[in-house]
């Protein structure tokens, strides 16, 4: 009789940097989504655990650290030894934990398989992060238990180069006295901060015998940087000098296109809010989009034309249905309004024969949209698939143009539920830096749902139709880039920041704390 064999589990012990998720290594990303259990320390910060689990399996289990070191082995022991796939997840690096170095050591006695990920220790990670160069002659560590700490070694590197440390904000004191006891100069630069890689890092920057006073509120690990390196931060500091950190910023877009924006607002340094203002549905009868895809491949156009990155997905949803592929659009050309929509064309592996070079907007399609040619063109029809609610502007001025135009709803824009009551009430008093409208039905439905944006928020539309709408509804438009696409209306967000920020360093301080001008940026200087 043959026995089935048990499936062996294992373990790993991975270190999750010092909390920015992109510090995450590829070995420590790829233990975390095979795993069946994961096991946390309270140092991991919960954006970063909010990432793992949006990439873990379905069913995997997440529980935080409790207990001694032999506790926790016990745990990961066990759910190796039912076939399941293990992980601790520890801040910084797993052996700058002299608790971690114990379970491993547990682990190690038993026949389990185990691993041990590295991972960027928090106290070095957030130095970078702060602007602090750390070279030459270092040392840097991971306090868990300040007592256990040889202040006279710490002081010793700090007279030969620097010194990054990370601590709980409630031991600061004694670390201070410590250093000043071990012979540190009480004169002798010191940076601190919080919240280290996260979207709230904050540096605050002075001496040894003033760092406690300097810190005060901060809450949870903190890093010290002690040292020469701390008076480069001017030059160097660049996490936190990025152009819309600290921005928060009102993301008004369906739940399916928020994530673009979202990230390239975060790399500026932004706190994106999405709020779906729209969401996007079929068309009440399919009739007219059936007719539109059998005429597609009938040969019946000579142009399609899509207005947005919903029309794309519309259309070839309706492929999907029928079994069509790219290969059904042979013979039609394709035409798109920007590169959004453009880029969405070419995912499905067809490059369109034409984007406007100038404005990314109907009227800029329209300047270069040849007039039709009965000898060029001898199929004059073309098909404009597109939302419910969409401007005229476009089918008229193709049929100006001798065309044929099959104005098709593609989708349906309907009003999104209104969002909890705390984001109303910031939009309405203020609560955020920015808001970026991304077409006209985003800004009537947020009035709609959420009322009106506070005047000392800076407004930033796409286009001049999303303007004119802005502008319909009272409210005064800061920004608008010069091509009509979401790089563009974030970079020129960005661009605007930048423009805030040199203004207000040129003022007197006095001036400043009276001047109308806003944001996080305004607040820096008061």
């Amino acid at each position: 009789m043959t026995r089935t064999r048990k499936p062996v589990g294992r373990i790993a012990f991975v270190g999750a940097g010092p909390g920015d998720p992109g510090l995450l290594t590829r070995r420590a990303h790829d233990a975390l989504v095979d795993a069946d259990q994961v096991v946390y320390d309270r140092g991991v910060p919960e954006s970063l655990l909010d990432v793992v689990r949006a990439e873990a399996k379905e069913d995997a289990q997440f529980t935080p650290a409790e207990g001694a070191p032999g506790d926790v082995a016990k745990v990961l022991i066990s759910a190796a030894r039912s076939g399941l796939n293990a992980v601790h997840l520890v801040a910084g690096d797993p052996f700058g934990h002299e608790s971690v170095v114990k379970e491993v050591q547990a682990v190690a006695r038993t026949a389990a398989h185990f691993e041990v990920v590295p991972g960027v220790g928090q106290a070095e990670g957030v130095a970078t992060y702060a602007g602090v160069p750390l070279p030459g002659v270092r040392t840097v560590a991971d306090a868990e238990d300040v007592t256990t700490l040889d202040f006279d070694a710490l002081a010793a590197a700090v007279a030969r180069g620097s010194l990054a440390l990370a601590v709980d904000a409630g031991d600061l004191a004694a670390v201070r006295d410590g250093l000043l006891a071990a012979g540190v100069d009480g004169v002798t630069a010191v940076g601190v901060t919080g919240d280290g890689t996260g979207e709230t890092q904050y540096t605050t920057t002075s001496t040894v015998d003033s760092f406690v006073a300097a810190a005060l509120g901060f809450t949870g690990r903190v890093v010290l940087t002690v040292g020469d390196g701390v008076g480069q931060r001017d030059k160097l500091s660049w996490w936190e000098n990025r152009p819309l950190y600290g921005w928060k910023v009102l993301v008004p877009r369906t739940k399916e296109q928020a994530g673009a924006m979202s990230a390239r607002l975060r790399a500026y340094g932004a706190i994106p809010c999405e709020v779906p203002t729209i969401a996007v549905e079929p068309p009440r009868t399919p009739a007219q989009m059936e007719r539109a895809v059998k005429g597609l491949v009938d040969g019946r156009y000579a142009w399609v034309i899509f207005t947005s990155v919903n029309a794309v997905r519309a259309v070839w949803e309706k492929f999907a249905e029928h079994g069509l592929d790219a290969r059904h659009f042979g013979g039609v050309k394709i035409a798109c309004i920007g590169e959004a929509t453009a880029d969405a064309v070419r995912a499905f592996g067809i490059q369109p024969e034409l984007i406007p070079s100038g404005e990314q907007s109907s009227e800029g399609l329209l300047a270069e949209f040849s007039p039709h040619d009965e000898v060029l063109d001898p199929v004059g029809r073309v098909l404009l698939p597109r939302a419910d609610i969409a401007t005229e502007t476009l089918a008229a001025g193709l049929t100006e143009r001798g065309w044929e135009v099959d104005d098709v709803t593609a989708y349906r824009t309907v009003r999104a539920a209104p969002p909890p009551a705390e984001i109303r009430d910031a939009i309405k008093s203020g609560g955020f830096d920015a808001v970026l409208f991304t077409s006209s039905s985003t800004v009537r439905n947020l009035v709609g749902i959420a009322g009106k944006p506070h005047a000392r928020t800076v407004v930033a539309v796409i286009g001049p139709k999303t303007a004119e709408t802005a502008t319909e509804f009272g409210l005064r438009v800061d920004v608008q880039p010069q091509h009509a696409s979401v790089p563009d209306l974030v970079e020129a967000l960005a661009a605007y920041a930048v423009e805030l920020r040199e203004k207000l360093a040129a003022m007197p301080a006095k001036q400043r704390r009276g001047s109308k001008v806003q944001g996080p940026t305004a607040l820096r200087f008061r």
